[in-house]
């Protein structure tokens, strides 16, 4: 036998009398020693990767939260590189009208924060998920996380890293929880072998505030604890990102809000990035430091949640965010000439909110006024349409020379409808398009 063979024989204490080497043995260890090369190899060894998790108190800090940069990034589900694209058609259908579910897209999302995408079913949203998570491949742009980019050309840190490498986690819409598995080893299915130890389990568990539920049955759980279990299993490897995809959509409205808030509160004592996407305008709001606006596979804006809803890019924005009531009336001199009166223009629309004259607000503009922006008095210059009791507040819809406008009460509205009204003005200045 070559030395070669025999040196490989006594590693693996394989003895060379009356046996030889199979190709399949062979490759079996061929595969073994460029694996163990790939975890020595520092072009794949994440330098943020943490070791144990820092607690001071109650207080925890999450090791090795990095940032996400996406830098033109675009993907269509017709292109030969998705892992999934034979039927040219994504997540519920998310492809955009020229075919790109993704078009041109970048997006910085800082260390610790968390970034809520908006935007209606088969705007991209989970397309983006599934690039950053490495379940797809994007056509062109680069995706960094870190230091370290994990999609990109040659030359700038290699084209590809694979999922298992990136260190994220990710909860799923679905959650994806194994029903025959118990809630311990549910959450222990993505660490390690070697680090998948009932204290670790535990730590992740007690994270999402089920201590000593391992021993339970996902079935015997409510909806809220399976969706704080999936949380749990994403955490438990401690990924440097976290990627949430609507998982808050099969809970009942009650229960959604109770844990989306717990969720919200974790993200923040943890420090972790965070990824949230919905097409719940006020989940987006709650959850999100800032919010990122989809529309047709283009991030339409990104903002603070009260920069979107008072100062919106585009009309698309502003009607996505929150309820708008739309005037058209015509602009001069930075103010609007509408039927409640002359109102000024504010910073969207290129003024100062005092009536400053700013070039592109002259002529014929759409203004958008927001139910808080609006009261009623009495009056006959407007007539009620429409009455909606909330509960906590109302909201009244008045027509007001062909004008559609609602206006925002409390829990116990004194109109009715047919009711003769006023509208009254009662903001600071009014956002108005072309």
């Amino acid at each position: 036998m070559p030395t070669e063979l025999q040196q490989a024989s006594s590693l693996f204490s394989i003895r060379s009398s009356g046996y030889g080497l199979s190709p399949l043995l062979i490759l079996r260890l061929v595969r073994r020693v460029r694996a163990f090369r790939s975890r020595r190899d520092p072009r794949y060894v994440d330098p943020a990767a943490p070791d144990d998790l820092a607690r001071n108190g109650r207080d925890r800090h999450w090791p090795g939260a990095r940032s996400i940069i996406l830098e033109g990034v675009t993907h269509s589900y017709g292109q030969p590189q998705a892992a999934d694209a034979s039927d040219g058609a994504g997540p519920a259908g998310e492809t955009a009208r020229d075919g790109y579910s993704v078009q041109d897209l970048s997006l910085r999302v800082e260390p610790g924060e968390s970034v809520a995408l908006l935007g209606p079913s088969g705007c991209g949203k989970t397309t983006l998920l599934r690039l950053i998570a490495g379940l797809e491949r994007p056509l062109a742009g680069t995706i960094q996380l870190g230091e370290r980019f994990v999609s990109g050309p040659p030359g700038r840190g290699g084209s590809w890293v694979a999922p298992e490498s990136r260190r994220v986690g990710m909860v799923f819409q679905d959650w994806a929880l194994f029903p025959h598995l118990t809630v311990g080893r549910n959450v222990g299915y993505g660490l390690e072998r070697s680090k998948r130890t009932p204290g670790r389990i535990a730590e992740a568990l007690d994270l999402v505030g089920l201590s000593g539920f391992a021993e339970r049955m996902p079935s015997t759980l409510s909806g809220g604890q399976q969706q704080r279990v999936a949380l749990a299993r994403a955490l438990a490897p401690r990924p440097g990102v976290l990627l949430l995809d609507e998982p808050f959509s099969n809970l009942d409205s009650s229960l959604r809000e109770d844990v989306r808030s717990e969720v919200r509160r974790l993200l923040i004592e943890l420090g972790i990035t965070a990824v949230f996407v919905t097409h719940d305008q006020d989940e987006a709001f709650v959850v999100g430091d800032r919010v990122g606006v989809l529309c047709e596979g283009r991030l339409a804006q990104v903002d603070t949640p009260d920069g979107l809803y008072r100062r919106p890019a585009d009309p698309f924005v502003a009607d996505f965010v929150g309820t708008a009531s739309w005037v058209r009336c015509s602009a001069s001199d930075g103010f609007a000439h509408t039927p409640l009166g002359l109102l000024p223009l504010s910073n969207a629309a290129g003024c100062d909110g005092n009536g400053a004259s700013a070039a592109g607000t002259e002529g014929a503009v759409n203004v958008m006024l927001r139910p808080e922006q609006l009261r009623l008095a009495r009056g006959s210059t407007a007539e009620v349409e429409l009455v909606e009791f909330y509960g906590h507040d109302s909201m009244v819809v008045a027509n007001l020379d062909g004008a559609l406008l609602r206006v925002r009460c409390g829990p116990d509205p004194e109109v009715r409808r047919g009711d003769s009204v006023a509208v009254e003005f009662t903001g600071t200045s009014v956002v108005a398009f072309d």
